[in-house]
């Protein structure tokens, strides 16, 4: 029996050896994920942070377990410091940024009691701010920490956005559940999308894997529930609100009222 065992183990180690190992350890990731928001809203501090001391520890700690994370993709130890570096200065861009996000949020959901709640409690918030973060790395060509990010908040959230899509600013997702943003769309300033909404690609071959396969939604646009706007030629314009359960593959111009129409029929036990 212990042969037997030793010689099972004895393959996986075989084949384990076969997968790449430069990769970070997906256990840092939530632990990151849980500082970056002590650091940038007081409701999730462990502490009362009403110093510049008290502050600073838990920015240094973030930067440096973002590091930790990113080591094994990095190339050396000074490109770990620096991204540290970087983060830091980034900090109180990605607070201002947020906090538009989360004002945005509240404005438009009359259900939102405060802006408290909406940074608490409401699952968009949270897939927008891990996305706005896992963008930043991947601007810094750091490969799979910011789709590990990604990743780890559709799991909290059913929000899935891919790191690589650029959001403008005051950004909202309402509900969320089901939500898809892939890697190339482009999401203008003041967009609102509900759940079950899909920013996707026409085709799925690699071979389009450098080209904009995804849409472009302008400023201000409003898109429910359900619809599927797929395409990277397609653009949403300016203004536009995109009815629930519509499928759009070209493009519509400004201001536009796009709905699906359905017959729903109703009958009585009795008939």
């Amino acid at each position: 029996m212990v042969h037997d065992k030793h010689s099972i183990i004895q393959q996986l180690l075989d084949v384990r050896q076969g997968l790449r190992a430069a990769a970070p350890p997906p256990r840092i990731v939530p632990i990151f994920v849980d500082s970056l928001f002590e650091v940038l809203f007081p409701h999730f501090s462990p502490k009362d942070v009403n110093s510049l001391s008290t502050l600073e520890e838990l920015v240094n700690t973030s930067a440096q377990l973002l590091s930790d994370l990113c080591a094994p993709v990095l190339l050396s130890r000074e490109a770990g410091i620096e991204l540290q570096d970087a983060f830091i200065r980034e900090l109180p861009s990605f607070c201002s940024t947020l906090h538009e996000d989360a004002q945005a949020i509240y404005r438009g959901d009359p259900a939102a009691a405060s802006i408290d709640e909406v940074l608490v409690a409401y699952p968009g918030f949270l897939a927008i701010t891990v996305y706005r973060v896992a963008h930043w790395l991947s601007n810094r060509k750091v490969p799979i920490v910011p789709r590990m990010m990604s990743e780890y908040a559709h799991r909290l959230t059913g929000i899935d956005i891919h790191p690589g899509a650029v959001i403008g600013r005051s950004f909202v997702i309402d509900h969320g559940t089901g939500v898809v943003i892939g890697q190339t769309t482009v999401i203008h300033d003041n967009v609102k999308i509900y759940q079950g909404v899909t920013l996707g690609a026409l085709s799925v071959d690699k071979s389009a894997a450098d080209t904009k396969r995804h849409p472009t939604i302008e400023s201000d646009v409003v898109i429910y529930a359900n619809a599927t706007i797929l395409g990277g030629t397609t653009t949403i314009g300016a203004g536009s609100i995109i009815g629930g359960n519509v499928w759009l593959v070209s493009s519509v111009a400004p201001n536009s009222r796009v709905y699906h129409r359905s017959e729903v029929t109703v009958r009585s036990s009795e008939t």
